[in-house]
């Protein structure tokens, strides 16, 4: 029989996804909140809009302000709620404490961050100039050390062309290593893959497109619609993209060692249970948990939801983490052994982080 860890598992302390759970508490397991269920994700400057979610790796070297474990969350609006001008990362440590860990020049950004072994922080942006789609720019890719401090930006037009998703692939110690690092292009319909050399004395990289021709547009109240989060599956060296435009998974084959454009095939295809796909983890099980963000296909009796699938593309379970549209947005998970996980979801709603831990069925 089907496990779903969304029947287990509470992704919120919502009504809505409460009354959810009770009607599965005779098989509920143990879940043991890491830090508090909710932590606000509005830093002292006021931007809004929570996006991308990176959890620092147990590699990053102590001394530095970002700390192994730790959790950061990328701010897409600013204080006055317009679209493509946020600047900051929100750091929250392992108490629950949150700190402006970064604040860009930069605008807009997006759920495009990851973080490498040694604590190097890599973000994308797509900005704004007064908050809607007319004035959207293609953005960059910036490099931040541990400390939250740029280091510059790389990757060209090609490559980097209005990035909203990102995943890592990352071998490295804490010092030196390498890492394939995927970024979808919402703005060209692409997703490119960077291989990345990095030490203490600086990093390089070099860039191919990995895929194109996924739909996308610009949309009035979305703002964008198009290729959005990545999540990469070892086992087959596939990379899974969540597409918002079309409301479906693609996945790409030989992802870490095509030399070529290899293009995507579809995955899933679900205008019942997909609303603007903004984000997806893989977990242990395989299993596939996509956020909605409700950009397009939007349905009021399923608001926010956050969907699982199982590795062969049957649907399973879904749980709204906000009762309005509009709401799920960037997630992330970590594996903290034996089965279990730690489940991050930002509520782009109420600007908040939701975080527990859960053994995976």
């Amino acid at each position: 029989m089907k496990t779903s860890l969304l029947y287990v598992c509470p992704v919120v302390l919502k009504t809505a996804a409460l009354a959810l759970l009770a009607l599965s508490a005779a098989s509920a397991q143990s879940i043991l909140p890491l830090l508090p269920p909710s932590v606000s994700t509005i830093p002292s400057n006021g931007d809004v809009n929570p996006y991308g979610i990176a959890i620092a790796p147990k590699t990053v070297p102590l001394g530095g302000v970002l700390q192994p474990g730790d959790i950061l969350v990328s701010n897409f609006n600013n204080s006055q709620n317009l679209q493509g001008t946020g600047t900051t990362i929100l750091r929250v440590d392992k108490s629950g404490n949150t700190s402006t860990f970064y604040t860009s020049s930069k605008r807009g950004l997006t759920a495009a961050i990851g973080i490498l072994s040694d604590g190097v922080v890599l973000i994308g942006n797509l900005p704004t100039a007064d908050g809607t789609s007319a004035t959207v720019q293609p953005g960059s890719l910036t490099v931040v050390d541990r400390n939250g401090n740029a280091l510059g930006t790389f990757g060209t037009i090609q490559t980097v062309n209005g990035p909203w998703g990102m995943a890592m692939v990352d071998s490295g110690n804490g010092a030196t290593g390498t890492a394939h690092v995927f970024l979808s292009n919402v703005l060209s319909g692409s997703v490119s893959r960077f291989d990345v050399n990095y030490a203490p004395t600086g990093l390089s990289a070099t860039a191919l497109t990995l895929a194109n021709g996924f739909s996308h547009r610009l949309d009035p109240a979305a703002l964008v619609l198009g290729p959005s989060g990545l999540a990469y599956e070892a086992s087959n060296d596939t990379l899974y993209v969540a597409s918002s435009s079309d409301n479906a998974i693609y996945k790409i084959a030989t992802a870490t060692t095509s030399n070529s454009t290899v293009g995507a095939q579809l995955f899933v295809s679900d205008t019942v249970h997909l609303h603007g796909p903004l984000d997806l983890v893989i977990l242990p099980n395989g299993h596939l948990l996509v956020a909605n963000s409700d950009g397009s296909n939007a349905d009021p009796n399923q608001p926010s939801e956050i969907v699982e699938y199982t590795a062969t593309t049957t649907f399973l379970a879904q749980m709204p983490i906000d009762p309005n549209n509009g709401g799920a947005f960037g997630l992330a998970s970590a594996t903290l052994g034996w089965g279990t996980i730690r489940l991050l979801a930002v509520d782009d709603n109420t600007n908040s982080l939701n975080i527990w831990t859960t053994v995976v069925p």
